[in-house]
């Protein structure tokens, strides 16, 4: 029973191609079974529990890390439209390739990509970065925003799993705090990372992609549908005539730079220690005041004229806002039904010892794909896993690379995790198109993961 709502949202978003409606049945079903647990008859909670509903999603703002989230979404629209409306898009692209750093596709991709990888700070700032400053570079090389959803998405996640100096690192280490383990918690983290096979898997077949050019699937689709069209991405980034480069890179600088003060500050001088939540919507706030004044200043536009530009930046980015919205309340309503405890339970129940890790990893992919979150699957798959590790005797390393790549498996690729909507925020992508585009390259590694995961628990346990 704990698992209809996740099917309810698959079902339907892979029959109508509607997300929030998706997500709005899947939320009420949630709430439905809840209620029925709880003693509540069949007409009772179906009255209820639409008014359930309405109060899950009042329930996500009242945390903190949930509100700056959504409120940094909006800021971000902002952002976006100040750096288009400017020109300074438009001014960056031709700066780059004027200067050969992005002369031709592949060497958007490949810019892309290591933006990507460096800013392994933080998953939404990497995406971010990456996605406005290359979103005018693949209109003007014609390539889909589908696929720099997919690559902004794949780089970001996976990479802060393996790099793991950033606010994943400290979450994780925290974690494993509770346990008598064989050994440090930051010796067993730092050997996960060659064992860690989802994302080393993930950037390599991006890597692939880029160099060769080769897409597969509805990606395949996506892009050639972009060539034989006469028109661009929809809403291109350089339509806007090119005004100076300076209008996007200071913004963009800024909330880079701020971002890492920020974590240092949040994190009380420990940088790994630091608030993402905070932090990514100070640097967004401060980026968003610093572009205001830059064209306030050199009188590019006037004050009601930024204001005006910055709801309708905000206005383009509602629906995906909602989406995020919907998508916490569902991920807190499944806790509650206790979807991943169960999902856990079935595919670990009385197997063979060898099998645990492959078990884990599969587990850790469900779970996080049904419920959007990679920490509440570390959160519940780490308290299952450790404690096997003590008492059977298995290695320590391979069981929690198994369960920190499955979480990031549905981290980038559940059409309701925060990481997506982002991502598909950052490229300017339909949420529905980027899922789409992107699930057969992350399937194929969850598959490649899950066979290499079977080869090493048969040979090292």
């Amino acid at each position: 029973m704990t698992l209809i709502p996740a099917l309810v949202a698959l079902v339907v978003v892979l029959w109508k191609k509607e997300v929030i409606v998706a997500l709005l049945l899947s939320l009420f079903s949630a709430e439905l079974l809840l209620l029925l647990k709880s003693g509540h008859g069949v007409v009772e909670a179906s009255t209820l529990g639409g008014f359930n509903v309405l109060e899950s999603m009042v329930l996500v703002m009242t945390d903190a890390g949930n509100a700056r989230l959504l409120l940094f979404a909006l800021l971000v629209g902002a952002l976006m439209a100040f750096m288009r409306y400017s020109g300074g898009v438009s001014a960056l692209v031709n700066l780059l390739i004027s200067k050969g750093i992005a002369k031709n596709a592949r060497q958007t991709r490949l810019l892309t990509f290591t933006t990507g990888v460096v800013i392994f700070i933080e998953s939404n700032l990497s995406v971010l970065t990456a996605g406005i400053l290359s979103r005018g570079l693949f209109d003007k090389f014609k390539l889909s925003r589908a696929e720099l959803a997919y690559i902004i998405d794949s780089t970001s996640a996976p990479i802060c799993i393996l790099i793991l100096l950033n606010g994943w690192g400290a979450y994780i280490l925290g974690l494993l705090g509770t346990y008598q383990l064989p050994e440090s918690a930051i010796s067993i983290l730092v050997q996960t990372i060659p064992l860690n096979f989802y994302p080393l898997f993930t950037l390599a077949v991006v890597l692939f992609t880029i160099v060769s050019g080769r897409h597969f699937g509805p990606m395949r689709l996506a892009n050639q549908q972009l060539l034989l069209s006469n028109n661009s991405n929809k809403a291109p980034e350089i339509e806007i005539p090119a005004s100076k480069s300076r209008y996007m890179l200071l913004p963009l600088l800024t909330m880079i730079v701020s971002m890492v003060g920020f974590m240092y500050w949040t994190g009380n001088g420990d940088l790994a220690a630091g608030s993402g939540s905070k932090s990514v919507l100070y640097s967004t706030t401060l980026a968003c005041l610093v572009a205001y004044l830059l064209l306030a200043f050199d009188k590019h536009f006037n004050h009601q004229q930024l204001v005006d530009i910055g709801y309708k930046g905000m206005s383009e980015l509602l629906g995906l806002v909602t989406i995020l919205l919907l998508a916490m309340a569902l991920g807190a309503s499944l806790k509650t039904l206790g979807t991943g405890t169960y999902i856990s339970g079935l595919v670990a129940e009385s197997m063979p010892l060898f099998l645990i890790p492959a078990a884990i990893f599969l587990a850790g992919a469900l779970i996080s794909f049904t419920t959007g979150t990679s920490w509440g699957t570390f959160a519940i798959l780490i308290p299952i896993g450790m404690p096997l590790v003590v008492e059977l005797n298995l290695p320590p390393a391979l069981v929690l690379a198994a369960i920190l790549g499955g979480g990031v498996f549905g981290d980038h690729s559940s059409p309701i995790s925060d990481t997506t909507a982002v991502s598909a925020v950052a490229a300017g992508c339909d949420l529905l198109e980027h899922v789409k585009t992107q699930l057969p390259y992350a399937v194929f590694c969850a598959v490649l993961s899950f066979i290499a995961y079977l080869i090493l628990g048969w040979w090292m346990i």
